[in-house]
């Protein structure tokens, strides 16, 4: 998500050229129109142009995308004020090109089946009915390279209560079996921090709701947009694509253009609210009234307060090493500007293990390197987070004193959880800090009632949520588990690894919990990243072994995930033999 909630300003209601201070010059306009005009002259095309036709083009855009990662990361390296050699690249070869690689190319396997088969790849078969009513859709693994990826792991995809056995399948690819008569033109404003979300919100737009696109880039990553433009030239060469720089004048007039329908936005639910209902008093006012200044279909993922619950246990030393590296990772990746990132980790109270396992998360984070904290503001966030707690600490990464622009994680240590309108709770801090919270439970039924119903009821948003629990206590609280699984409000549930999982994956939607309205959007409406085109999505949910060997490639203490990322990239294409031996040998060094 990008928190910058000034890039988009709500205060441009006219589209003629002015050149007045703050708006768009008349030739800024003319650009801008002529972008905006072509896409309006081919979006019936677009809804109309042979399903075969469309997965040439997403086929060849696939194939830009590997030939483009390499010179890819490098601007991105350089962007993020970080050495071209830095092992920190694995992280933009992962979030970059190999989120593009896996998802389109799980999408272009979902159409070319749709196409011969009628179906994306998912049927009756990996569809189950729970115990609690609901239909949940096995959308991982799908194939042998899912399983050789991540063995061990599961993911489903939940629908929506009140939805059948019978009926959700052939629901599913309904813009394919049932198009819209007429064509939109959609704007997508991409975020600032993740290379990949910009790029995958168009294809979405695109390929599941029949829309053409225009795409404005953050002015945090505009390094990205040659690389899209190349990656992307087969959409652009033919008028379904176009891309856009600019800032808060760009942004204002694209989402007031009367011929542009439909918007979608990866930021924070401020922008949103500025693009909706306007900025200041006046905003405020029009939002209570629900009186919005652009009343046009808004799609959105506004990140998150995301919760990591720890369920009590008797934790081995290798699995509390494991789990720290584990949480490490979630609060530092990226220097902490995701929207998945670790924010609140609750525990129960009388847990005998939990300082030990706090313990290792502060060795864990002083090992990692220290970073730029490339995004606007970080300094500045940080600081209040820390002024906002007296047992604040802010852990200093390996080789700080030498980076400039490095900052201190910050570790907000033991806020009380009666106090549900702490600033940890309500707001995402966006750099790396994470706060711990404990909970007071007499077992592990009733710690997993109560840190469900927190999460739920206190914590802010709803697009991703964490449960760490290991086997034996899963298994002799098997019931109780299950129950919080189904009773978290979160788009994404994962149990025991980060849910970045469910944004990278392809088929495992990504997105806000369903039932958010434009007056309390928190984490946003809809879900994306969701190729076998499913239906009435409530949630995915993720299962993963408590410990998984060899080392997770997105670990930020593996040695080798920059080499292991590139190979990961080259199986989008397909699994080979040389592959998997590369798999294999930097998997096994990492």
């Amino acid at each position: 998500m990008d928190m910058d909630a000034s890039e988009v300003s709500i205060e441009v209601k006219s589209t003629e050229p002015t050149e007045r201070k703050g708006e768009c010059t008349s030739e800024e306009l003319n650009v801008l129109n002529e972008a905006v005009d072509t896409l309006y002259e081919r979006r019936d095309q677009w809804v109309t142009l042979p399903l075969g036709d469309k997965i040439a083009l997403l086929q060849q855009v696939h194939h830009l995308i590997l030939e483009g990662a390499q010179a890819q990361v490098d601007d991105a390296m350089k962007a993020k004020g970080l050495p071209l050699d830095s092992p920190l690249a694995s992280e933009d070869w992962l979030s970059g090109p190999y989120a593009n690689g896996r998802v389109v190319g799980t999408l272009i396997t979902a159409l070319q089946s749709l196409l011969s088969d009628d179906h994306t790849g998912v049927t009756h078969r990996d569809a189950r009915l729970l115990p609690n009513g609901q239909v949940a859709v096995t959308v991982f693994p799908k194939s042998l390279t899912d399983r050789i990826l991540l063995f061990g792991f599961h993911g489903e995809v939940r629908l929506l209560p009140g939805v059948g056995l019978d009926d959700w399948e052939e629901r599913t690819a309904r813009v394919y079996r049932h198009p819209p008569e007429r064509g939109k033109v959609a704007l997508v404003l991409g975020a600032g921090n993740v290379a990949s979300i910009g790029l995958l919100d168009m294809i979405h737009k695109l390929y599941l709701e029949a829309q053409v696109c225009i795409l404005k880039f953050n002015p945090v990553n505009e390094y990205l947009e040659p690389h899209y433009r190349k990656i992307l030239a087969p959409l652009i060469d033919e008028g379904y694509v176009r891309l856009t720089r600019g800032g808060a004048k760009v942004g204002e007039f694209l989402c007031q253009h009367p011929q542009i329908e439909e918007i979608h936005i990866t930021g924070s639910s401020h922008t949103h609210d500025l693009i909706v209902y306007g900025a200041g008093e006046d905003g405020a006012l029009r939002k209570a009234k629900d009186e919005p200044i652009c009343d046009k279909r808004i799609t959105s993922e506004l990140g998150n307060v995301s919760p990591v619950i720890i369920v009590p246990g008797s934790w081995t030393e290798r699995e509390l090493r494991f789990h720290a590296a584990n949480i490490a990772t979630m609060m530092y990746n990226n220097s902490g500007f995701n929207c998945n990132a670790a924010r609140v980790i609750i525990t129960q109270r009388d847990w005998p293990q939990r300082r030990a396992l706090l313990d290792a998360i502060r060795d864990h984070l002083s090992r990692l390197d220290a970073r730029p904290a490339y995004y606007p503001g970080a300094k500045d966030r940080l600081a209040r987070f820390v002024d906002s707690h007296d047992g604040a600490e802010m852990i200093r990464t390996h080789g700080i004193d030498k980076v400039e622009g490095a900052i201190p994680v910050g570790l907000i240590v033991e806020v009380d959880s009666a106090n549900e309108e702490h600033l940890c709770f309500q707001e995402e801090a966006f750099c790396a800090l994470a706060a711990t919270t404990s909970l007071d439970a007499s077992d592990v039924p009733s710690f997993l009632r109560e840190a469900t119903r927190f999460a739920n009821d206190v914590v802010w948003g709803t697009l991703n949520a964490t449960i760490l629990i290991d086997p034996r206590t899963a298994q002799t609280h098997m019931q109780a588990l299950e129950k919080s699984i189904d009773e978290l409000h979160y788009g994404s549930v994962c149990v025991n690894h980060w849910p970045a999982l469910s944004y990278g994956l392809g088929g495992t939607t990504w997105g806000a919990y369903p039932g958010h309205t434009p007056q309390d959007i928190r984490s946003g409406i809809g879900v994306v990243h969701n190729t076998f085109l499913i239906e009435d999505v409530e949630k995915t949910v993720i299962r993963g072994p408590f410990v998984v060997w060899p080392k997770p490639p997105w670990f930020m203490s593996h040695k080798r995930s920059t080499k292991l990322a590139k190979v990961l990239l080259e199986t989008t294409r397909g699994l080979t033999p040389v592959n998997v031996a590369k798999l294999a040998y930097h998997a096994l060094q990492g």
